[in-house]
């Protein structure tokens, strides 16, 4: 034997070493399969501590959610740590509450109306035949309101087992929906209306660019817009008046359904400045159930003529004696206002009288001429037309709309030619004084303050509340 072959090291037989590297492996998986309790809560408790606050928010909503879906508490995410250290299989195996979702019968079905939608397309669409469509209509007369289709209308249909029809069902408006519901002897029509809550509402706007723009930012409605510009129409012109920074405060109804606001009702109280001066209106109805506005100390708000009749239109040309008429090309006195309108745009009287004239006068064109009284005449010309029942020999109410504006008569473009006479002499209604209506009567007046005290603090606290919180 060699010195080299003495050192060598001992041979085991092959199948003691494959026995023993197959050993090794499955000590190597026991510990990768079944860790210790006390590393896995380790890396959890870690893994949980060093999460981003998104992810953090994740959870939290997931948690909050399964409160909703559930009405159990659900613990802090703290308590969510302590036990998942305690329990780390449980915590790692738990599956989030699963979310309730609203199921509809096996016979409902739903279609939204789309452009070139009939009722029988939308009929068919829900595999009924068009048989069915004329028994509907021909069951009530009402029901030929299931015909007059809006785009993104909603209608539902609820079929028996044979897949007749047993129920129609669609929304009108937020506070309307028609529903068809089979009887014996066919088909019956009901219509249901929700009863809206009342309550008031607070809007603040300034003006940067138009009266309208600006009100629509402030979320005032057109129709409430006009309403102010009403109210306020007797003192303020706003086709000239209008400056950048007036402000509006109003306080109006809002018709509610399930919270959301469905519609308006009358402005209850308002403020308007105007070129540093403020008018403030306040809606009162009288023990006779009249109602009118009237300033905050009771006088009325309105006069025996509005400022402008027609609504924020443009002045094209002012009262002057010494005018060149831009057709005749020759000076000539221009003996009234000129307020450029689209053409159509409604023209209203300025004040109750009677209609002197309705038809056409030379270079007038079509013409309404009202009398007011013994003192006063106005004059309306270039209408485009007359507004229905409005006639020779009879009597308007001040608002009404007696025409539209047009370019009849000597006229380069669609306008009202406007004129203001007071005793035979014409006068520059711009300028003219307009007299006062009557205010609160005394007897009255008590129950008035009442009423507007309580609103004009209510515009101060919301005015002062909004700007409190618009410098944080």
């Amino acid at each position: 034997m060699t010195k080299e072959s003495s050192k060598a090291p001992p041979l085991y037989p092959k199948t003691h070493l494959l026995a023993a590297s197959g050993i090794a492996a499955l000590l190597s998986l026991a510990l990768l399969v079944f860790p210790s309790s006390d590393v896995e809560a380790k890396k959890t408790t870690l893994s949980l501590e060093l999460e981003s606050p998104a992810e953090q928010l994740t959870q939290d909503q997931d948690a909050a959610d399964a409160v909703q879906a559930t009405n159990e508490p659900v613990t802090s995410p703290f308590a969510q740590i302590e036990n998942s250290a305690e329990e780390p299989q449980e915590t790692a195996q738990a599956a989030p509450a699963p979310v309730a979702e609203e199921k509809k019968a096996p016979n409902h079905r739903e279609v939204i109306v789309a452009k070139g939608d009939t009722l029988s397309t939308l009929f068919e669409k829900v595999g009924l035949p068009a048989a069915s469509v004329h028994e509907v209509l021909a069951s009530d007369k009402q029901a030929k309101q299931f015909s007059q289709l809006k785009h993104g209308q909603k209608l539902e249909f609820e079929l028996n087992p044979e897949g007749q029809l047993t129920n129609l069902h669609s929304k009108v408006s937020d506070l309307e929906s028609i529903t068809l519901t089979k009887k014996d002897k066919g088909y019956v029509f009901n219509r249901i209306t929700a009863q809206p809550t009342v309550r008031s509402a607070y809007v603040h706007g300034v003006i940067n660019n138009s009266l309208s723009q600006s009100a629509a930012r402030a979320g005032l409605s057109h129709s409430l817009t006009m309403d102010m510009a009403s109210v306020f129409g007797y003192d303020v012109d706003f086709a000239q008046d209008i400056r950048q920074g007036d402000e509006f405060d109003v306080i109006y109804e809002q018709k509610v359904v399930n919270g959301k606001a469905v519609g308006n009702g009358p402005i209850l109280s308002a403020r308007f400045t105007n070129r540093g001066k403020t008018y403030t209106a306040v809606r009162y109805t009288n023990k006779q159930g009249n109602s009118s506005y009237y300033t905050a100390d009771g006088n009325s708000m309105r006069k025996a003529f509005i400022r402008t009749p027609v609504d924020f239109a443009r002045i094209s040309s002012k009262f002057s004696m010494g005018r060149k008429h831009p057709i005749l090309n020759k000076i000539r006195a221009h003996k009234g206002v000129d307020y450029a309108a689209p053409r159509g745009t409604p023209i209203k009287a300025a004040g109750d009288g009677k209609v002197l004239l309705a038809g056409r006068r030379g270079g007038y064109g079509n013409t309404v001429i009202i009398q007011h009284g013994n003192t006063y005449r106005t004059l309306y010309g270039h209408m485009q037309g007359f507004a229905k029942g409005v006639q020779t020999g009879g009597t308007v109410k001040q608002g009404q709309v007696i025409g539209y504006i047009g370019t009849t008569g000597l006229s380069t473009g669609p306008h009202l030619h406007y004129e203001f006479q007071v005793n035979g002499v014409h006068v520059d209604p711009l300028g003219q004084k307009l007299p006062m209506a009557d205010p609160i009567a005394k007897a009255e007046r008590a129950r008035f303050l009442a009423q507007s005290q309580p609103l004009m603090a209510r515009m101060d606290q919301e005015k002062a509340t909004m700007l409190a919180s618009s410098k944080r």
